[in-house]
Formats: C-alpha cells, sequence, structure tokens
C-alpha cells in the first residue's frame, strides 16, 4: 500500500501563488502516473495535472494550462503542484492520487491511491 499525504493549501489572494506537496509513503511511485484531481463543494471530482511514469509527459487541464505546472522527484517520492495566477474559480480541495498505470488519464477511476485532500482558498 502507498500512502499520500498533500501539503500547502491555504487562502491566497486572486493573483497569487501556492504550492502543493504530495509525499508518499509506504511503496515507491515510480513507474506509476501520479496526477492532481480538485472537487469544489457540490461539484465533481475534475482533473487539474498528470504526471507520465519518469515525468516523461505532463498532461494539463485547459483551466490550468499555463498557470500550474506540476513535476516529480521519485528518489524523494514527492510530487508538486506549483499554482500561479490563483483565480476564485481554483478554490476547491486538492488532491493527490497515484495510476493504477504508467501513462497519464483523467479519470478518477484509473487511480487507486488517493491522498486527503488539502483546502486551497482564493479569495479578496
Amino acid at each position: 500500500q502507498v500512502q499520500l499525504v498533500e501539503s500547502g493549501g491555504g487562502l491566497v489572494h486572486p493573483g497569487g501563488s501556492l504550492r502543493l506537496t504530495c509525499a508518499a509513503a509506504g511503496r515507491t511511485i515510480s513507474g506509476y502516473a501520479m496526477a492532481w484531481f480538485r472537487q469544489a463543494p457540490g461539484k465533481d471530482r475534475e482533473f487539474v495535472a498528470c504526471l507520465n511514469r519518469n515525468a516523461g509527459d505532463t498532461d494539463y487541464a485547459d483551466s490550468v494550462k499555463g498557470r500550474f505546472t506540476s513535476s516529480r522527484d521519485d528518489a524523494k517520492n514527492t510530487v508538486v503542484l506549483q499554482m500561479n495566477s490563483l483565480k476564485p474559480e481554483d478554490t476547491a480541495v486538492y488532491f493527490c492520487a497515484r495510476s493504477r498505470y504508467s501513462l497519464c488519464t483523467s479519470r478518477p477511476s484509473d487511480y487507486s491511491h488517493w491522498g486527503q485532500g488539502t483546502q486551497v482558498t482564493v479569495s479578496s
């Protein structure tokens, strides 16, 4: 089993930045795609970003392209989501997830391990 723990959430003004970190324990993330999802109140869980195994390719939701950047360090078993130019509509609980597969997908059902989430609130 792998345990995922997100950190770095908080309250930020529009236009600000936050850096989320996902730390994995128990099993390695190496060889698996890793992704970020988010869920706002009353809405479905939404794909944000994904990194293929070994960070060969990354994929981003259209709504965050050019503003969010994700990276992974398999040696440290961590994944980072750098969020810049934040907007109020980015407000949500952000989740880190490990895929069942090595290549990225945007379907939550393709991910077998999830963190508990970290709250991001963008408000003036």
